[in-house]
């Protein structure tokens, strides 16, 4: 963080001319559709798994997160690739537009209570757009950093991603409870119909950037047919396992997220029908949302830390120490399954978590060279979210409807050990052999 000090502020006053930089206009993007992302988010969570005619079980939690992530890594891979032949900065306008677009006609339905197919692809398509524009965001950095500076500068923006999210999810919180008199329906969809403006403005904030500013460079933009985009994703697949540093680590963040969708899930059970009244789903939703909130301070705080962890440790040790610090919580929470071990479980396990996501993210964008770089991408979110599907189809099939369980917490802590101490051993980093500990 000292470098996003460096980057973002000059005393006593913000730096103008700094704000106008390219880097300045991402990080401008990149935060206001996270914020709409947590406004988003809280609506559609409140309306989907705490409205009051709703209980959810784990098997309807593990729906509601492989309808928004699972349909994305089979479609996603064809539309990912476009990354490396098209303009990011024009994908990143129109995806944000679309996704405005789209949020009113969720907010609509949602508004009538509709809780059918019709709702369920449109919020697909939503999520979907997503990971593109996150994926864009991701393949276009290191063409406005140098590569010193990748771990900074992504700690720099995932940090401040997560707080906007949280503010997003708070400010949706907020507006549901001003609007709770119009009724739970109504209320949900008035926070949506805000999401849908916040993107609208995002789509415009795109347009700051200039066409080329985050590439693909013009020689590198081929015109290729939908055909080719599975031929792009095999590509970019076996270009990632010759860089297996980056392949290993990419492994290491999906065991990571599927463990802590799995915990998600148990705190959504928890907090849902165990540490609050079942007939009560505002108690529930807002112990809920207090242990994301707590999760994501977390998150936040493993992404301030990381670029002073790699400095000190190197890249490679630095995610096996916070893969191995990802363990350590659930166990504590397998033996005592209590409000506030839950919300430690969830600080930690994002804490560390996030420490090996940033760190693995430079990683990526170090060793993938820019024509190659969306299309590893492309493949980074599927093999993510497959696993974070698998994580919580695993959760639903051992998680009572009360949300306790002994075996979940121990499963995902044993992995996390397993992948850390095995999989992640240092004589498969060829980077452990440089003179430069941060390769």
């Amino acid at each position: 963080m000292v470098l996003a000090g460096r980057l973002f502020f000059k005393r006593p006053f913000l730096n103008r001319s700094i704000i106008r930089t390219p880097i300045a206009k991402l990080f401008a993007l990149r935060w206001t559709g996270q914020l709409t992302d947590g406004v988003f988010q809280s609506g559609l969570a409140s309306f989907i798994l705490f409205s009051p005619e709703r209980a959810p079980n784990a098997i309807a939690a593990a729906a509601a997160f492989a309808v928004v992530l699972l349909p994305y890594s089979v479609i996603g891979p064809f539309v990912g690739t476009i990354l490396d032949r098209v303009s990011r900065q024009r994908i990143l306008f129109f995806s944000n537009l679309a996704r405005s677009i789209l949020l009113i006609f969720i907010a609509i339905a949602i508004s009538n209570g509709a809780t059918g197919v019709g709702l369920t692809v449109l919020v697909l398509i939503a999520f979907g757009i997503n990971r593109l524009i996150l994926a864009g965001l991701s393949a276009g950095l290191p063409l406005l950093i140098s590569k010193e500076k990748l771990v900074a500068v992504n700690a720099t923006a995932v940090t401040g991603g997560t707080v906007f999210v949280v503010l997003g999810g708070g400010v949706g919180i907020g507006l549901r409870g001003v609007f709770a008199d119009l009724g739970a329906n109504k209320a949900d969809s008035l926070v949506i119909f805000l999401a849908s403006a916040l993107f609208l403005l995002t789509a415009l904030l795109a347009l700051r950037l200039k066409r080329s500013a985050l590439g693909p460079a013009s020689h590198e933009i081929v015109k290729r047919s939908i055909r080719s985009s599975l031929k792009d994703m095999q590509d970019g697949f076996r270009r990632l396992k010759q860089v297996e540093d980056a392949f290993l680590g990419i492994i290491a963040i999906a065991v990571q997220r599927g463990g802590l969708t799995a915990l998600t899930l148990m705190a959504l059970l928890l907090s849902r029908n165990t540490f609050n009244p079942t007939d009560d789903p505002d108690a529930g939703f807002a112990g809920f949302a207090f242990a994301i909130t707590i999760t994501g301070i977390g998150i936040m705080l493993g992404a301030v830390l990381a670029p002073f962890g790699v400095a000190k440790f190197g890249r490679h040790s630095w995610i096996r120490i916070m893969l191995t610090m990802s363990a350590l919580a659930p166990i504590s929470l397998a033996f005592i399954q209590i409000e506030p071990v839950l919300i430690f479980t969830g600080f930690l396990t994002g804490a560390t978590g996030q420490g090996v996501k940033v760190t693995n993210d430079a990683l990526v964008q170090s060793q993938i060279e820019d024509n190659y770089r969306g299309r590893v991408f492309a493949v980074y979110d599927v093999i993510v979210n497959g696993a974070i599907v698998s994580g919580a189809i695993v959760a639903a099939l051992l998680l009572p409807v009360s949300g306790k369980s002994f075996l979940l917490p121990i499963l995902i802590s044993s992995l996390y050990l397993f992948i850390s101490i095995f999989i992640l051993r240092k004589k498969r980093f060829k980077a452990f052999h440089s003179a430069n500990p941060t390769s």
